[in-house]
């Protein structure tokens, strides 16, 4: 058994990504994700790679668009209003169908906001926040041996699909330390060759990497409906998350990253008290996992959504389960934290309203 670490989160998505294969990376600074760059600094020269701090948010998007057309493992991080800033490359990455990861460090919102945990970005990952119909793999890691192996796994997801995984964290996450074991990377995906990647003709006829479509014969309808069509398998292939308790629940609690983990000892909590509660957390919201929710509402009579925002992800909950259930609402934005406590005590007050047939009435 290998030895266990001690590092924050910023820190150990750095010996992730080096570990399985990431040589160039390009980012700037801002805070709750500034080890990364930091670490990155010294890591990446140290591993035979390239480390870059690019003049902005913008620079380093775009650089990655090279890297990755050049055939390097790549990744860039920010947080929040950084991540903002690199939407239009994404959105030309995505469409160039050019493999690489993205890391944000969730901050409090909108605006500059401020620098505590939050999860306001989730509209701007899982619905495309960059102009377009494109989608990005989005892994959503609540502890830290999780967020090791995610980033090991996103790389194997963005070669295999030829397409960006976006990991959505938050400050907690990335701040926090706990005890990992760095275990070695083993692809997980039997990986095709790049025949795409810009490394000289050597022989061969000529590759060109693009995202502009002017052409009457070289139709953008007939690239966005591959893309469409790539994106319909990754839903049907791509399926991560936790149940727990769920069996026999009579109310489900859903959170994914940090609130996950929190909701999870809550459930805990409760089921010591008697109350049949039960958990389903994804580890992926893009493709979301609609199966599990939708079996849990065959049986479950309400659903619980907690979450670091005024309400977005509470919007897919609903969607999954086509609003045959009620779904109540614990969240705040702009850098509320949740306790098990708060949510041991919604639990127990929609389990009493369960009890009461009329309370169905009015629920949200």
């Amino acid at each position: 058994m290998a030895e266990k670490v001690l590092l924050k989160g910023n820190e150990l998505l750095v010996e992730a990504a080096i570990e399985a294969g990431c040589r160039f990376f390009a980012g700037y600074p801002i805070t709750p994700q500034n080890e990364v760059p930091e670490t990155m600094s010294w890591r990446m020269p140290q591993a035979g790679g390239v480390f870059i701090q690019a003049e902005s948010e913008i620079a380093a998007i775009n650089m990655l668009f090279g890297a990755s057309a050049a055939g390097a493992r790549c990744m860039t991080s920010s947080s929040s209003p950084g991540i903002s800033l690199k939407q239009e490359g994404i959105s030309y990455i995505t469409a160039a169908e050019l493999p690489c990861l993205i890391v944000n460090m969730q901050r409090g919102g909108p605006g500059l906001g401020n620098i505590r945990a939050a999860q306001g970005d989730y509209f701007q990952a899982v619905k495309g926040g960059g102009h377009g119909d494109y989608r990005l793999i989005v892994l959503v890691p609540g502890t830290l041996p999780e967020l090791y192996q995610l980033t090991m796994n996103a790389f194997d997801y963005a070669d295999f699909y030829r397409n960006p995984v976006l990991i959505l964290g938050d400050g907690i996450l990335g701040q926090m330390a706990e005890p990992v074991e760095l275990t070695p990377y083993e692809p997980i995906l039997d990986l095709p060759p790049k025949d795409y990647v810009l490394d000289g003709c050597k022989g061969r006829p000529p590759r060109v990497v693009k995202t502009l479509y002017l052409h009457p014969t070289d139709s953008l309808v007939q690239h966005n409906l591959h893309l469409q069509e790539k994106y319909a398998r990754i839903r049907r292939e791509l399926n991560l998350y936790e149940e727990y308790e769920t069996e026999d629940a009579e109310l489900i609690v859903s959170a994914y990253g940090v609130p996950g983990r929190i909701a999870k000892g809550a459930v805990k909590m409760a089921r010591r008290e008697g109350i049949r509660a039960g958990l389903i957390r994804p580890l992926c919201v893009w493709p979301f996992p609609a199966a599990p929710f939708r079996k849990a509402a065959q049986t479950a009579g309400r659903f619980l959504v907690v979450e670091m925002s005024f309400g977005q992800y509470v919007e897919d909950v609903k969607l999954a389960i086509e609003c045959r259930r009620p779904v109540a609402f614990l969240g705040k934005g702009g850098g509320w934290y949740p306790s098990q406590e708060e949510i041991l005590e919604e639990i127990r007050r929609l389990s009493s309203k369960a009890q009461d047939p009329a309370s169905v009435k009015g629920s949200v």
